[in-house]
């Protein structure tokens, strides 16, 4: 089964989600609705909402209960998106203009905030303050992510522990929290909401590692922005550092790095991306989101044997398989 296909069998409650996302960020302020529907209308692979939907199966499903924290979700990760592209000065994002660039910086860090704010809002109709602590220090998590990411622009010395703390912040959070707020939302199992953490962290893991790697290997069009985009925006990622333990690499593969950053993005990754490609980079970070994958089916074999945890082990492929 294909990850569209999962969408399929979720396609009347997502495609209420998708309305109820657009609905959620309408507000007095036409410039900010137009902001964030932008954002919005972009699209995405909506990956949070669709965990929490199917974490909501192994509990008393209630599409109205669950919207509440699947919309907050893909709201909050919309929002973090906004301020990344101010950070990372990116004028594409899924092969549209960011807010960024077709407005400027300072309406896109209000928009952030209002995206942050309205997701509040409507987890404010949850009353289980379980939900609200989990999902408040997953978003400080974040927090501490973005500002590590911006200590390690271009830090070449960094280790691969760094690297795995940071995108644990930035990333799988995020996605642990969707599957197991799904379940505790709909009142399921302790030791299943619990599985279904665990199972989330590792698919984050591993999807944030192959989203590296794609970014690296990619092509624009599969992309929808510029191959080497991480690199130019100063980020550097596990293939990358990887490469850089190999000693007759090292050497020139910090070169190219530097004179991506002293001209500023203005330099084509071209040549630094080619080194990679050659290297054991690619590979040696691909088998580690392997490892990753394997733990969160491990953490699937402990659920109950139903169709919902075939369609987990299913993304979970997809995750470490994708193309974009």
């Amino acid at each position: 089964m294909k990850l569209l296909d999962i969408f399929g069998l979720l396609k009347k409650d997502m495609d209420y989600i998708e309305k109820e996302l657009y609905r959620s960020v309408q507000g007095e302020q036409k410039l900010l609705s137009e902001t964030s529907l932008h954002l919005l209308k972009a699209g995405g692979k909506r990956l949070r909402p669709v965990f929490v939907l199917l974490g909501g199966k192994f509990g008393t499903y209630d599409i109205e209960r669950l919207k509440l924290v699947a919309v907050p979700l893909e709201l909050i990760h919309s929002a973090s998106l906004v301020h990344d592209d101010v950070i990372d000065n990116a004028a594409t994002r899924r092969g549209k203009p960011t807010v960024k660039s077709k407005w400027d910086n300072r309406i896109a860090m209000y928009t952030g905030d209002y995206i942050y704010g309205k997701a509040l809002e409507m987890t404010a109709g949850l009353s289980d303050p379980a939900i609200h602590r989990i999902l408040a220090k997953a978003m400080v998590q974040m927090s501490i992510g973005e500002m590590e990411q911006i200590r390690d622009f271009f830090n070449t010395g960094q280790s691969v522990r760094n690297y795995l703390l940071r995108i644990r912040r930035k990333t799988a959070l995020l996605i642990a929290v969707s599957c197991q707020l799904g379940a505790l939302a709909t009142r399921a199992p302790e030791h299943v909401s619990s599985l279904l953490y665990t199972y989330g962290y590792n698919v984050g893991m591993a999807f944030q590692i192959q989203d590296d790697v794609l970014d690296l290997v990619g092509t624009e069009k599969q992309l929808g922005k510029p191959p080497g985009s991480d690199m130019k925006q100063g980020n550097i990622t596990l293939p990358v550092l990887y490469a850089l333990q190999e000693p007759n690499l090292r050497e020139p593969l910090l070169e190219e790095i530097s004179r991506v950053q002293h001209e500023e993005g203005r330099a084509s990754a071209s040549d630094a991306i080619g080194m990679i490609r050659k290297s054991q980079g690619i590979a040696k970070a691909e088998a580690l989101a392997d490892r990753y994958m394997k733990k969160a089916l491990d953490a699937l074999d402990q659920l109950p044997n139903i169709k919902t945890t075939k369609n987990l082990r299913d993304i979970a492929h997809f995750v470490v398989k994708r193309t974009h």
